[in-house]
């Protein structure tokens, strides 16, 4: 169902390879107070365990009412459907009534070009252009032009217009990505000036790029070859380049792509479109360019428009651009994606082998997959696919994923199962941590399991929670902060792209029915019939094992390294001094300032165009409610469409430190292990029939203390520590989210011995793959634990401490189970104290006007029947007190966090490179302008020097006023001296960058208007909700948020020397790198030497 994978890809759900454009990107959104406590986290239990909550669940359809309280009246959306222009026809005309959205199919006359405008009740407006693009091998060219494209145009004539928008829009979505068939690019803003901007140098990208006249970006995007002295060994550069190192560093991402590439022998998905490193070196400019003519005609994109904005205006805007092309008939038939036959006679196993670290045990990675269809399959089938995904998936309690799981075979799940974002579905599942011993026994239970599953069914309340869950997900479409129409993009591409209807991809109602109809007829008939048919009949399927080798990074490495020398031995002296020449060349240009000229190209806001006000949530706060003891918290929207979001949260504030890393073990057993009369499967089952889903959070956060002056850096004594389950239900159905709330809390089953030890062996192997992956945030907690109490504790519950931490526990739940369950019944007893625990509990309730009178007689309900004494005693003032974690926490720092330079080896062809220390000391005030220098500093000079000059994946900073925390970061770096070279020139470069601003009051708009665009993102009702109980809850004041924004709006070039020389007097700076010992050993010839530990 297309829609579903749109609502999947909103969270991150998936297989399928999506090779992402920007990492400048993320976590650029954040509201003042996550950036005044930026410290602070709330820490869910892992994704692939978390029963998907936002996979939905709900009562009947008629339970959840309209999408919103439309502030358009019906007769101005349906308006839309009659906007005509010259310069299209108008194919279709529909209505997704399921959404409110008016859509009108237009094609351009003269170019070819299709458009869909969708017209609906929201001001997050989206544009997107989306390209046919499949590759016919494995150079990445449609990944490098996906960077490419954004590197100047013939209107827009900076060197990179995308980091200009990044640095002055207020988007709330601004990137591209590429799957294996296709490239998107999209913006997203709430502002129609800010909007139209956007698109503009989008639209001026895609069809006319500078890339493709200009081989030094092909060179710096792609890959090129580096050389500055003739007796120095050539190398490879190029962002693409390392960002696919990266990639192919991490075993999860091997083995996807070889499942991938096992599948599909025959066609376009069998390469790998973001490009495997040792083939991106084949690809030349010229093919480069071609790909471009092929594929980037507008008579192969399909464009679309979301949002509130004028449909004419939308047409008159792209009709400047496609009047230029003629028809190209050609373009379509020529970017058709072939189908992969089912061609395989028995199944295929294939073994491939995967970097590990020389103190990794030697665990194999098993996958089963299987081409599900090599025909288009109905709306109705394509949904009953999805039901039989969550019922062999999509919980902890689905069969599959569940006898995977409790087998001992492995440590953890690989595949996620349904993938259906391409023109041909597939099924993964397998595992991982696997002894050689068990490989063959891992195939056969899935077999087996899926044979049981055909032969027995589903039980009636399997099926039901399964129908609940997918039909919330539908009607609510929660989307977070991920913009729904980028989701509703992504939900018609799924047709759309293979030249079906774009409508029809978004409807649910009509295949929904017909679904419920079979299900009423003959049960569980129809998923028993798919199990047969697509996975047990089905031979074209493959099984793919996963191999360690301790050599394998140094074998690549020294693969490339011959080849170069190679390469080198082969050039002339005219030839060497040739790329000598270019790497010159290259770096001046990458390193010379935009003429005002070429600047002034760029479409911009004025500081006229922001709202000056900040956007306050509504908030309304009853302490001891009806004398309960407990404080509930509520926030009336407009309109939450008939959905109670509420959260229930009790103090830990009385666990000693030394359980503390068991926390999130505790969390995940109250919703995973059953509870009272449940089981496991029971529980998960309630949870999926009654709710749109529940999840249980660590929440730890540092307050402003009381009395204090907000803008000042805090000492983090003060901090709340609470225990949050977090769930929504339709209002009807609130009575049985309470009832769930309180089992899970009071009752929850502790003592499996078995789910322990399978949730900790899961919790071991998703940190060490995120250690190899995501580097830059482990080292980035690791340096902040040096700093602050607060990041000491991140530290502790999920750096790489943690990691020893679960190693630990593990082995004491393998050894001695008694004394790790009395630990985790300590937790539950200590947190429901009789005398204590109603002073720490809290009830956060999020929805419209009728939602809250609906509900209010189950809260009152909810709260009589809660454990503890009403009137019992109180915890002390935490705004006022020092947490009682604190003392036992800076006794530990001096010993496991001192200030000093780590390494941290495992296996890897890349490095994340950290370095951080304190800019202001406590006491100090942080202006607001310093979120202006530091976003200035992350989109300019880091971005300039670490990614494009350097050829990193990424380069940033972040900055927490809270603390007075700051930290330079890299991604994917194939530099690690170099790149902490450039760190310590930052403040040279900024201070330089302050003349520069004092000469150019625009480049100093440009400034402010990014960090304004920071505070202001598009916030789903929930997270409104959610928003407005955090600023209350680190005591953040409406007057403080209000002068923090003035403060950003009046930053003057002095804001940033104050900050350069901050940054020049950093406080006892200290480094935290993730990388191999090949990269370490190379950096410590360079003066560059770490204290090294073997992580992975």
């Amino acid at each position: 169902m297309a829609l579903l994978v749109s609502l999947a890809v909103a969270f991150r759900r998936g297989p399928t390879t999506v090779t992402a454009f920007s990492i400048a990107t993320l976590g650029t959104r954040a509201t003042v107070a996550a950036s005044r406590a930026a410290s602070s986290s709330v820490s869910a239990t892992p994704r692939a365990f978390v029963t998907y909550q936002f996979r939905k669940a709900s009562p009947p359809a008629s339970s959840i009412t309209a999408l919103h309280a439309s502030t358009l009246a019906v007769s101005d959306l349906e308006k839309a459907l009659d906007v005509t222009h010259p310069a299209f026809d108008v194919v279709e005309r529909d209505v997704v009534t399921e959404y409110g959205a008016y859509c009108t199919v237009y094609r351009h006359k003269k170019s070819g070009a299709e458009l869909l405008s969708v017209s609906v009740d929201d001001d997050n407006k989206v544009f997107g252009i989306t390209f046919r693009t499949p590759p016919d091998d494995s150079t990445g060219v449609p990944h490098i032009l996906e960077h490419s494209v954004l590197c100047g145009s013939r209107k827009y004539t900076t060197k990179d217009p995308f980091v200009f928008l990044l640095q002055s829009s207020l988007q709330t979505f601004l990137n591209a990505f590429t799957y294996p068939d296709r490239t998107c690019y999209v913006v997203a803003s709430q502002n129609t000036k800010d909007f139209y901007n956007l698109i503009n140098v989008y639209a001026d990208a895609v069809y006319h790029p500078r890339a493709i006249e200009d081989p030094m970006v092909h060179a710096q995007e792609g890959w090129h070859l580096e050389l500055e002295d003739k007796n120095d060994p050539l190398t490879y550069k190029g962002v693409v380049y390392n960002e696919m190192k990266g990639v192919y560093s991490s075993p999860d991402s091997l083995l996807m792509r070889e499942s991938q590439r096992t599948l599909f022998p025959d066609n376009t998905y069998g390469v790998d479109s973001g490009g495997d490193p040792t083939v991106i070196p084949n690809l030349s400019f010229e093919q480069f360019a071609d790909f471009h003519a092929k594929f980037y005609h507008p008579g192969n994109s399909r464009i679309y428009f979301y949002g509130d904005d004028d449909v004419y205006k939308r047409l008159e805007l792209m009709d400047e651009y496609l009047s230029e092309f003629d028809a190209s008939p050609e373009s379509k038939p020529a970017s058709e994606i072939n189908w992969q036959r089912k061609s395989y006679d028995e199944p295929h196993r294939t073994t491939y082998p995967y970097p590990a670290g020389a103190d990794q045990p030697e665990t194999h990675m098993v996958q089963t997959n299987w081409l599900l269809n090599d025909e288009p399959m109905s709306d109705t089938d394509e949904l009953a696919l999805n039901f039989l995904d969550h019922l062999l998936m999509g919980t902890t309690s689905s069969i599959l994923r569940k006898t995977l799981t409790e087998s001992g075979l492995g440590d953890a799940i690989t595949g996620g199962g349904l993938s259906d974002e391409l023109l041909q579905a597939t099924f993964s599942v397998g595992l991982k941590g696997v002894q050689p011993a068990n490989v063959e026994k891992v195939e056969t239970l899935i077999i087996e399991t899926l044979e049981k599953a055909a032969e027995e069914g589903f039980t009636e309340d399997a099926i039901d929670a399964t129908m609940n869950t997918i039909e919330f997900q539908l009607r609510e479409f929660n989307t977070g902060s991920f913009p729904k129409g980028l989701s509703f993009m992504l939900g018609s591409m799924s047709k759309w792209i293979y030249d079906n209807g774009p409508t029809d991809a978004l409807k649910f109602e009509k295949p929904l029915a017909e679904l419920k109809a079979k299900i009423a007829e003959s049960g569980s008939e129809i998923f028993q019939d798919m199990i047969k048919d697509l996975l047990l009949k089905n031979t074209h399927r493959s099984t793919v094992e996963m191999t360690p080798s301790k050599t394998l990074e140094s074998e690549q490495l020294k693969e490339e390294q011959d080849r170069l020398a190679a390469i080198k031995a082969g050039l002339s002296e005219e030839e060497l001094e040739e790329i000598i020449a270019k790497t010159v060349e290259l770096k001046k240009l990458q390193a010379a300032d935009d003429t005002p000229e070429d600047k002034a190209t760029i479409p911009r806001l004025e500081l006229e165009d922001l709202d000056r006000k900040v956007t306050e949530y509504p908030i309304a706060i009853s302490k001891n409610e009806n004398d309960s003891g407990v404080t509930v918290i509520r926030h009336e929207l407009t309109s939450t469409s008939g959905i109670a979001y509420v959260n229930f949260g009790i103090d830990l504030s009385s666990i000693p430190l030394e359980n503390v890393p068991l926390l999130s073990i505790f969390g995940r057993l109250t919703k995973e292990a059953g509870a009272g009369d449940y089981d496991d499967v029971a529980l998960s089952r309630a949870i999926g029939t009654h709710t749109g889903g529940i999840n249980v959070a660590l929440l730890t956060s540092p307050v402003t203390p009381a009395g204090a002056d907000e803008s000042a850096v805090s000492d983090g004594t003060k901090m709340v520590t609470k225990l949050v389950i977090k769930g929504k239900a339709t209002s009807d159905k609130t009575d049985k989210l309470f009832d769930l709330y309180r089992l899970i809390l009071t009752d929850a089953k502790l003592d499996s011995q078995k789910k322990v030890i399978e949730m900790l062996r899961e919790s071991r192997s998703r940190l060490e793959a995120g250690i190899q992956g995501s580097g830059h945030q482990f080292a980035n907690t690791r340096m902040n634990a040096r700093y602050s109490v607060a990041g000491y504790l991140n530290e502790k519950m999920g750096g790489i401490t943690y990691l020893n931490t679960v190693k630990q526990l593990l082995k004491q739940a393998e050894e001695d189970w008694p004394s790790l369950l009395a630990r985790l019944e300590k937790i539950r007893s200590t947190i429901l104290d009789e005398k204590l625990c109603r002073d720490g509990m809290f009830v956060d309730i999020t929805g419209d006007k009728k939602v809250l009178e609906t509900i209010q007689s189950s809260v009152e309900d909810f709260l009589s029947e809660l454990p503890g004494d009403s009137d019992g005693d109180k915890l002390p003032d935490f705004y006022r007190e020092d947490h009682p974690w604190i003392a036992q926490a800076k006794k530990e720092m001096k010993e496991m966090a001192p200030i000093m330079d780590e390494g941290f080896v495992v296996p890897t062809q890349v490095s994340y490179v950290g370095k951080g220390g304190k800019l202001y000391e406590e006491g100090e005030k942080v202006p607001g302008s310093a979120a202006v220098v530091s976003r200035f500093l992350r989109t300019g000079y880091l971005w300039d020097n670490v990614r494009v000059i350097g050829g990193a994946y990424g380069g940033f900073c972040t900055f927490s006023p809270s603390s007075g925390y700051f930290s330079y970061l890299s991604y994917r770096d194939p530099n690690l001296a170099k790149t902490l070279d450039v760190y310590d020139q930052a403040a040279d470069a900024l201070m330089a960058a302050a003349d520069e601003l004092e000469k150019d009051p625009d480049a100093l708009a440009t400034a402010i208007i990014g960090a304004v665009g920071d505070l202001d993102s598009a916030l789903s009702p929930d997270q409104k909700g959610w928003t407005a109980f955090e600023r209350y809850l680190v005591n953040e004041s409406p007057e403080f948020r209000q002068q923090y924004r003035d403060e950003i709006l009046n930053t003057t070039p002095d804001d940033f020397r104050a900050f350069a020389e901050r940054l020049r007097n950093m406080k006892d700076p200290s480094v935290a790198v993730i990388s191999s010992k090949g990269g370490f050993d190379d950096a410590a010839k360079k003066g560059k030497v770490m204290t090294l530990t073997e992580v992975v």
